[in-house]
């Protein structure tokens, strides 16, 4: 039976366009046989509903006239670490490869481990992402993408991480001896400082060009003004590009407007399938809440799912942050979880929001440190003034709707020096150091109102 789906696989892919057919047919694979059905896999639940609507008549049309009439077919979704389609039927005699154990998070060839449930099969698609969606899962499903790179851009909280992250499982579980590097441009960027205070630069050029296979490259917005690394890493593009090693890029910002990149390293990372993920519509937002609540397994009515959506529309951390907030205080104090405990826990969501604006930042900000408002907007370089307008401006991107423009006039600014100001104290924030405990106070005061 398996030589009978290879034949129909092999005439589908006659009758289709050749990219359709890699995205949608190559994926599914034979499983096994059961009477006169024929059982396939692929690799998730978005996939298999997809081929069931728009190819299912074709595959059984095709089926019949190669086996004949009266044969069926059954898809089912593989089981694997990352949905990979074949790892139900992948065998373990290899003693080279190291099984993955149940519940810990993935580890990649190099850098940063990728969380266990960022996966394809945990990622809720909607209207907002199914493109970017298709295009990191056609990309990892392939082990020759005809197009081996993207960018994904969105606001933060939308899943661009996710993503990234679920091609890597999908990569590991399918092709297990790819080197795959999960990283962010901070740590690409960390690596190469420290490599030439070691003298060990050409062990860190070998590294990206010659011994990586898949590429997972983070926030490459906080590039902006590092010309050093800039043109390293467009080197590194070029030789990974060159070999056909396949490349995912994020960004909270479009790679046009990311202020003070080279042309050159521009031009080779556009040479990507660019994908914008946007705020998820209501029936997404619905999904997305019921997803998770299956997933913790909570408890929620549906009405309470659907004012939530209703209400908590910026992005997926908000709606879990809504979720977890309605669920924790139900099992605190005793209560049911009905709409009005969801009402209460949204309400103080939505309030502190709509009371957090720039000018509240200013405030709460200058008053930390004590300096004025007007200080803060000067053209002041000094530290006691630049440090807080960091904090502010960074404040301001994190609990504002604002553009980087709009919060660049709010504080005087270029917004070259805004996306500098962020990617400044995000660093610092990473050593948790003092600016970290100053900055949570200054959370503190802000979640609470208390400006």
């Amino acid at each position: 039976m398996e030589k009978i789906w290879q034949k129909v696989k092999g005439t589908i892919k006659e009758s289709i366009p050749s990219h359709v057919y890699k995205m949608w047919i190559e994926p599914v694979h034979f499983f096994k046989a059961t009477g006169e059905n024929i059982v396939l896999i692929c690799p998730n639940n978005f996939l298999k509903k997809r081929i069931l609507e728009n190819f299912g008549a074709l595959i059984k049309n095709e089926l019949n006239r190669v086996a004949g009439d009266g044969y069926n077919f059954l898809l089912e979704v593989s089981r694997g670490n990352g949905g990979g389609a074949k790892s139900v039927i992948r065998k373990t005699e290899d003693p080279g490869i190291q099984l993955t154990l149940p519940q810990v998070d993935a580890r990649p060839k190099n850098g940063r481990l990728l969380r266990r449930n960022f996966t394809f099969d945990q990622f809720v698609v909607g209207n907002n992402s199914d493109f970017a969606y298709m295009a990191a899962l056609s990309l990892a499903s392939q082990k020759k993408p005809s197009q081996n790179s993207l960018l994904l851009f969105s606001p933060p909280g939308m899943g661009k991480s996710h993503l990234s992250q679920a091609a890597g499982h999908q990569i590991l579980s399918a092709f297990p001896n790819e080197r795959v590097f999960y990283i962010t441009a901070e740590d690409f960027t960390n690596e190469m400082v420290m490599a030439f205070k070691g003298n060990s630069i050409d062990d860190f050029k070998k590294k990206y060009r010659s011994c990586c296979d898949v590429l997972l490259l983070e926030d490459i917005h906080v590039l902006s003004g590092r010309t050093r690394t800039q043109e390293e890493l467009a080197l590194t593009l070029d030789y990974l590009n060159e070999t056909g090693k396949k490349i995912i890029y994020s960004s909270s910002i479009p790679l046009s407007k990311i202020p003070k990149m080279s042309e050159h390293l521009k031009s080779r990372i556009a040479l990507s399938l660019i994908s914008e993920i946007e705020p998820p519509d209501f029936r997404t937002r619905v999904k997305i809440l019921r997803h998770k609540a299956r997933d913790k397994a909570l408890r929620v009515p549906s009405e309470v799912i659907e004012f939530m959506a209703s209400e908590l529309k910026q992005n997926v951390r908000i709606l879990e942050s809504g979720l977890i907030g309605v669920t924790t205080k139900s099992c605190l104090l005793g209560i049911p979880v009905d709409l009005a405990l969801a009402e209460s826990i949204v309400k103080n969501i939505i309030s502190t929001q709509k009371n957090i604006t720039i000018d509240v930042i200013k405030k709460v900000v200058s008053r930390e440190f004590g300096i004025t408002v007007k200080d803060m907007i000067s053209k002041s370089r000094k530290q006691s003034v630049t440090r807080p307008r960091q904090i502010a401006i960074f404040l301001s991107r994190r609990h504002t709707s604002q553009t980087i423009q709009s919060i660049g006039k709010n504080f005087n600014r270029y917004h070259a020096t805004v996306i500098h100001s962020i990617n400044a104290v995000e660093k610092q924030l990473k050593e948790k150091g003092e600016m970290k405990k100053q900055v949570d106070i200054i959370e503190q005061k802000l979640s609470s109102g208390k400006f």
